[in-house]
């Protein structure tokens, strides 16, 4: 038998793990930036991150479980839905899925068979499959997402830490900056691998976003922290 190896099935868990990450280190990255642009002390910029750390991790924990649970409510009504359909007209669902089929290029009596033969099998996974677009390998995840991002923004949020810990202060700015880039690249092309996409492309976007954001926070922490 051809076996083949297909990356789908990780598409729930690596996009959850890809935001957090990404959100750890250039959000944290920021913060830190920002403070230390506006010539705070050493103590209260780790006080920042230590503390932007927790509530990021929390942030995202609440919002992708908040979010990927409204999907998941989504799919269930449709299911339920489409349950309520098959036991009050199943002879209609099963000319909506023959429809289905002949619209994806089917001889009208082979998509015929085909949808009877589905759904003597599995009358609700079919249109689950077929008319809803819902699939085991796309199926909302909640607790799944919001421990990935969760854990990763954590991750992602110590190593700016630790370049503060042990950077000399008063080039802080450009370690941090600097070192942070170059996680994001690591990130991307990790992600772009896991994903079997191309790895420049990946690096070079996650990178350009972090690169804006430090430089835009850091502006801000220049022009305040002169004011202040």
């Amino acid at each position: 038998m051809h076996h083949e190896t297909h990356r789908t099935h990780r598409i729930g868990w690596l996009r959850a793990a890809v935001l957090g990450a990404n959100d750890g280190i250039v959000s944290t990255a920021s913060l830190i930036v920002g403070i230390a642009a506006s010539h705070a002390a050493h103590n209260d910029i780790v006080l920042a991150g230590v503390a932007g750390l927790v509530a990021g991790a929390m942030s995202m924990a609440a919002g992708e479980y908040v979010s990927v649970s409204s999907q998941a409510d989504t799919e269930q009504a449709d299911l339920a839905r489409e349950r309520r359909e098959l036991d009050e007209n199943i002879e209609h669902e099963q000319k909506e899925l023959q429809a289905i089929y002949v619209a994806r290029g089917l001889d009208p009596v082979l998509a015929e068979q085909v949808a009877e033969q589905l759904m003597n099998h599995d009358a609700l996974g079919a249109h689950a499959r077929d008319e809803l677009g819902i699939s085991a390998t796309g199926t909302a995840r909640p607790i799944q997402a919001a421990l990935t991002s969760a854990a990763t923004f954590a991750i992602g949020a110590v190593l700016p830490l630790l370049i503060v810990l042990f950077a000399p202060e008063p080039n802080l700015v450009i370690f941090v900056s600097s070192a942070s880039l170059l996680f994001l690249a690591l990130l991307g092309t990790l992600a772009a691998y896991t994903g079997g996409s191309g790895i420049i492309k990946s690096a070079f976007r996650v990178t350009f976003w972090g690169a804006l954001a430090m430089g835009l926070t850091a502006g801000v922490g220049a022009v305040f922290g002169t004011i202040v």
